[in-house]
């Protein structure tokens, strides 16, 4: 999908079906997935399914069973790069369909080269033939048409490769990582091969003269990747080292093909080349490189070269971690949107999302790519998956403080909180979680006031859900801790502001906000910051919710409580935001008089100030509250209530539709 630009329809509706797996399928007995209808996918729909689920990280053992039906799912092109499918799993789904391409690298089930081969051999010859006698598996040269093979990072060994050698029409290899110890087997297929890529062979254990001597025989070869990680501390590459150095001094009888090498991580010119990966060798600063319009290089000297890098070094943290770095570097005082770069660093957290290192890095470039107004010029389906990324990022490294504090940092934007659509409900509980357990005030400010927008996002069954006592007893903490010094900081209002949603028409939120003894700690913040309007607003606000509840209104039966609140609602002084959540708290209340315990001379004189006092009130301008629906005020506005508590309902409601019509317009 391009991030860039709108979804298509198909994309859409693909996304609804991976969202939507669970109520879509029943469970088999081996508890993997069945699609509970006999709709047949189109093949190419079936292919992007299948695409679609491995980087959305829901493809595994479960979600991959769906797959088992040949006849609904026609797979051709299989991807499942770095997926949790086992080899079982794999076989049962996958095998039985005749692939014509098949991407299986990092796959962390287990999987094995035999595993590949069973699914390559189902392509286009009947199993039976390709078991020998004893029923083991025959080799890749019995695929003898096969063109194209990746085998990165799998249990490719010297026998294999001799054997993958023979078949004579291969044109691109990939033995990345893997185990053998000789090349020599290259020579077989030197007069096909066009692509070869080596990159980090440990165990290969050749003679810089005699590797040199292989590597100049493959006169068929266009792309060379022979680089290692010199980052590592396992990593000698000394040999290595001394035959790319043969290799860049080569006359051009050497690899004359050649147009792209790469040999990054390899310390160390050649004409009709047209890629050089140099990232980590030293050399990328190279004034002479300047002078090659046509040249792509990788590297670090400048923006072209780290872009470059990750664009090509996808699968390959070394590198990645490497490029990361200097584009934050390179992005630290950066005043334009960059879309293209946020896309790369999202497919870099994308592809290494267990990495430490690479999310770390890669998390403090998304936050200088989306500061201030940048992200209000990036796409939104981009930022709508650099967001989700970032949540990833936080659950995978809940203790790590640094990545915490960079997602945060990211997520602290009004924008992108308000605009981008992305589980809130996920990074609500997320953020929660991490508030629990971390007292880092500069995290705190951030972590409460990214919980304060998420709340008001959240629908009435999700707010319930994160309404448990931990997360009142958390923000409440936080009051009292701000209330006992004395401060009134963004953090305090953030966390009032969180409350105060969270208990909106929430009867359990409420309880639990009651029981955590969260009415005895505003009664004290209302009496306290008296000259404080902002912080008395959302105080009182939070009270009008308990108000609206009536299983809640005889807690609030407390003379000194409500004699205080009528002064507020008397007290021409103050600003009317104040007097309004006043007048709010006294309303409902005064509207029961069955359940009014306390002087009815005082019910008396509330209802006398609500009248008086709203009648002087005049028009705000700002948006001061808005409401999930208008049900608290319909028990106000019966005929039997009092004018004043009447005239409470009618005046707030008046309110909010001047302040924000759309939200309240029915058709």
């Amino acid at each position: 999908m391009d991030t860039e630009g709108p979804q298509s329809l198909c994309e859409l509706c693909l996304t609804q079906v991976c969202l939507s797996l669970e109520s879509l399928c029943i469970r088999r007995p081996d508890h993997s997935l069945r699609l509970n209808t006999e709709l047949v996918f189109p093949q190419e729909m079936a292919d992007h399914l299948l695409c679609l689920m491995s980087k959305k990280g829901i493809l595994n053992d479960s979600t991959v069973g769906i797959f088992r039906d040949c006849k609904q799912f026609r797979l051709r092109r299989a991807a499942i790069r770095s997926c949790t499918v086992s080899a079982g799993a794999f076989r049962l789904a996958l095998c039985p369909h005749r692939l014509q391409e098949l991407d299986a690298s990092w796959v962390s089930g287990g999987l094995s080269g035999a595993d590949v081969r069973l699914s390559l051999n189902g392509l286009c010859l009947d199993w039976s033939t390709l078991k020998d006698s004893e029923g083991g598996c025959v080799g890749f040269s019995t695929l003898q048409g096969l063109r194209t093979l990746y085998l990165a990072n799998t249990d490719l060994n010297d026998e294999v490769l001799e054997d993958i050698c023979t078949l004579p029409h291969l044109e691109l290899l990939d033995i990345s990582c893997c185990a053998v110890s000789t090349l020599n087997p290259l020579l077989h297929c030197k007069n096909t091969l066009k692509s070869l890529i080596a990159h980090r062979l440990r165990q290969l254990d050749m003679s810089p003269s005699r590797l040199l001597s292989v590597l100049t025989q493959l006169h068929s070869v266009r792309h060379l990747d022979f680089s290692d990680d010199h980052l590592s501390e396992d990593s000698d590459g000394s040999n290595a080292d001394e035959t790319v150095r043969q290799l860049l001094e080569g006359s051009p009888q050497v690899l004359p093909s050649l147009v792209s090498l790469d040999v990054e991580g390899v310390r160390g010119a050649r004409t009709g080349v047209v890629f050089l990966g140099l990232m980590a060798t030293g050399v990328s600063s190279c004034d002479a490189l300047e002078k090659c319009k046509n040249l792509k290089v990788t590297g670090e000297a400048n923006e072209s070269q780290v872009c470059e890098a990750l664009r090509r070094y996808r699968d390959r943290e070394c590198f990645i971690r490497e490029a990361l770095v200097h584009l934050y570097n390179l992005t630290t005082d950066i005043d334009k949107p960059r879309p293209d770069m946020l896309k790369l660093v999202l497919s870099a957290m994308q592809s290494h999302s267990m990495s430490l290192h690479v999310q770390l890095v890669a998390t403090a470039c998304v936050f200088n790519l989306t500061t201030q107004n940048l992200c209000e010029a990036m796409p939104v389906p981009l930022l709508s998956s650099t967001v989700t990324q970032l949540l990833l990022a936080m659950e995978t490294f809940p203790s790590h403080t640094q990545v915490q504090k960079n997602c945060l940092l990211a997520l602290c934007s009004d924008y992108i909180l308000q605009d981008v659509p992305f589980d809130k409900y996920f990074a609500a509980t997320l953020v929660i979680t991490w508030l629990s357990s971390h007292e880092d005030p500069t995290l705190q400010r951030m972590a409460v006031a990214v919980i304060s927008i998420l709340i008001a996002k959240l629908s009435t069954e999700e707010t319930a859900q994160l309404s448990k006592d931990i997360s009142i007893m958390k923000l409440l903490a936080i009051v009292q801790q701000k209330a006992m010094a004395g401060v009134v900081d963004s953090t305090l209002k953030f966390a009032l502001s969180a409350l105060w949603n969270l208990t909106d028409e929430m009867p359990t939120a409420a309880r639990n906000f009651i029981d955590c003894l969260g009415l005895e700690l505003y009664e004290e913040v209302l009496e306290s910051y008296c000259t404080e309007p902002s912080i008395q607003q959302k105080v009182l606000g939070l009270l009008n919710n308990l108000a609206e509840l009536e299983e809640m209104q005889s807690d609030l039966m407390d003379e000194d409580l409500l004699e205080h609140i009528l002064s507020l609602l008397q007290d021409v002084q103050l600003e009317i935001g104040v007097r309004y959540f006043a007048g709010g708290v006294l309303a409902h209340l005064a509207s029961r008089p069955e359940a009014w315990t306390l002087d009815e001379d005082l019910r008396g004189t509330i209802l006398t100030q609500l009248h008086s006092s709203i009648m002087t009130w005049t028009h705000l301008e700002r948006e001061m509250v808005s409401y999930r629906s208008f049900q608290p005020f319909c028990p106000l506005l019966q005929t039997s209530q009092p004018p004043g508590v009447q005239l409470w309902a009618v005046w707030a409601i008046h309110l909010v539709c001047n302040q924000n019509t759309s939200h309240y317009w029915i058709c």
